[in-house]
């Protein structure tokens, strides 16, 4: 089963009319991204957060950059849209 914050960003994907298929792919980035900063939740983190996951994206597991667009996208969602943060990508302070 998915966290509570993961299925309000599907809802909220679905309300906004996204497809199945970027849905999935949305939200397999936004796991990704708060696994890979070891399960923080995305308003703790930043732009320097950010450049670091599509950094290791790059150079360490190689993807293409057409993948790392699709994941960056998935960010800007997951910020501006999903949490309101609209300055994105700069640090939000609670």
């Amino acid at each position: 089963m998915s966290s509570p914050f993961i299925e309000q960003l599907r809802a909220d994907m679905r309300l906004r009319g996204y497809s199945l298929k970027t849905e999935k792919s949305y939200l397999g980035w936004v796991r990704q991204y708060i696994f890979f900063h070891k399960k923080q939740h995305p308003k703790k983190l930043g732009s320097n957060e950010v450049r670091e996951f599509l950094s290791w994206l790059a150079n360490e597991r190689h993807v293409a950059i057409n993948t790392q667009k699709t994941a960056l996208n998935a960010l800007v969602y997951l910020y501006q849209k999903a949490l309101g943060i609209t300055d994105f990508p700069h640090r939000h302070q609670e």
